[in-house]
């Protein structure tokens, strides 16, 4: 089939649409790792067989193994930027990614259902990185993305924050510890779009910083139960250390920089559904009616804070 060059695209925006193309596919790929970690988590935290401290220990260690080389090529401060400036940046990446984020999501899980996490932090993430790409990089937060990112947080206190509003105490400190790690990665996408450090070097500031700060407390004052746990146990959560972690972050810091701040945190609320759907084979979470409200909802909302429909907008014919 012939094509009239007449009437083709010009080149930029070719160029343009594989670009945007592949940051999607980063991000969809980075969301199912997330949810396969968060249910991975929840496994370990009612297992009984791990504490809180082995369960983050056992994130971070091979993956900060494997990352430090790269720290020895991070790239030096832009011209133009202060090193103070960029020194702010990086322990913004450290804090957003790193081990308070680690401590606080997988805390939460200990206290809330994986349902929860899987709703509240992508929930919270679009909206905190929304606010955060306007003030401080310029990131245009037009109404259809306004209306989308309402549906996704409608969409996830559908999914699993509804309990809250109902009165339930027995979850509310792991709901609280997942927006406030919903809110700490945010920071660090807005962080490492601005700081220009690759996806790999900003995943290897991340786990050596956490692995280097928590390691020496963990081994000497923090509950382990390493020793008498079953091998199974230890090696599942190892294995997604690299998966959900390590590789969902490179993914991630690929999605960030094709895509922007905003749009990639976006794609974090597809979470709740694929969350939802492997935890009823893997925990025996089954969805109810609410759940899957929700997940239409939560759809809905990243296809419009993503612009899928901007082509089919009058303005844009």
């Amino acid at each position: 089939m012939s094509v009239d060059t007449s009437l083709a695209t010009p080149a930029p925006a070719v160029a343009a649409e594989p670009s945007r193309l592949l940051g999607a596919a980063a991000a969809l790929a980075t969301i199912l790792l997330w949810a396969i970690g968060l249910v991975i988590t929840r496994f370990g935290a009612t297992a009984g067989s791990l504490s809180l401290w082995d369960v983050v220990f056992l994130r971070m260690a091979l993956p900060a193994f494997l990352l430090v080389p790269l720290l020895f090529r991070l790239p030096a401060a832009p011209a133009g930027r202060s090193r103070g400036r960029h020194g702010l940046l990086l322990v913004i990446i450290m804090a957003g990614a790193g081990l308070p984020f680690m401590l606080t999501g997988s805390g939460g899980l200990f206290f809330a259902p994986a349902a929860h996490a899987g709703a509240l932090m992508p929930g919270s993430m679009p909206l905190f990185a929304a606010l955060l790409a306007v003030l401080f990089l310029g990131e245009r937060f037009t109404a259809q993305r306004g209306i989308g990112t309402a549906l996704m947080l409608l969409g996830a206190i559908a999914v699993g924050g509804w309990q809250v509003i109902a009165g339930d105490g027995s979850t509310w400190r792991g709901d609280l510890m997942f927006i406030c790690a919903g809110a700490m990665w945010a920071c660090y996408t807005v962080a490492l779009k601005k700081s220009g450090i690759g996806a790999w070097q900003a995943a290897a500031i991340v786990y050596v910083s956490a692995f280097v700060l928590y390691t020496p407390v963990y081994l000497l004052w923090l509950d382990s139960r390493l020793l008498t746990a079953p091998i199974f146990h230890i090696g599942i959560q190892v294995v997604q250390s690299v998966a959900s972690g390590l590789l969902s972050m490179a993914f991630y810091g690929y999605a960030v920089r094709r895509l922007g701040a905003a749009p990639a945190a976006a794609f974090a609320a597809l979470t709740p559904a694929l969350t939802a759907m492997l935890a009823v084979p893997l925990l025996g979470e089954w969805p109810e009616p609410v759940t899957w409200a929700g997940i239409v909802a939560v759809s809905l909302g990243v296809a419009l804070a993503n612009g899928v429909f901007s082509r089919y907008l009058p303005s844009n014919r």
